[in-house]
């Protein structure tokens, strides 16, 4: 596994990132744009998605990290909710909840699983990495 150096560089970032995008995308369709509370709120969980991530990832320590993932994979769930609140609402039609709703599920999945390698893995974060010895002089 290479090592990443930003949080950009994350699959998950990355797929977040492209959530959310579709996600604002529906929120600007006629019925939902006026629907202002649940428009936010759906930009809102879908923006947590990614941010978390971001956020955790900035942490330096996998433990920190771990917990940022877990409030991240959350937001994926209440995104997916909301999105039932915009189907049920008819914002939002079969095929498109069907595909966001996917989305959010593999996400979640992709979330859980640098969970379990961070909790796994030797290494603990930058934070953690101890200083090389100065030189000596000689």
């Amino acid at each position: 596994m290479s090592t990443i150096k930003r949080f950009e560089d994350l699959e998950v970032w990355k797929l977040a990132r492209e959530l959310c995008k579709n996600v604002y995308e529906l929120t600007l369709l006629d019925g939902f744009s006026r629907d202002f509370g649940l428009k936010n709120q759906i930009n809102n969980s879908s923006g947590s998605i990614m941010d978390n991530i971001a956020e955790g990832f900035e942490r330096d320590g996998n433990r920190e990290f771990t917990q940022f993932l877990s409030i991240s994979k959350a937001s994926c769930g209440e995104c997916r909710s909301q999105l039932y609140r915009a189907l049920d609402r008819n914002y939002i039609g079969k095929e498109q909840f069907e595909l966001q709703s996917q989305r959010t599920i593999d996400l979640g999945r992709k979330i859980s699983n640098l969970m379990t390698y961070l909790k796994t893995t030797e290494i603990k974060g930058n934070k953690f990495k101890t200083p090389d010895p100065k030189p000596q002089k000689q």
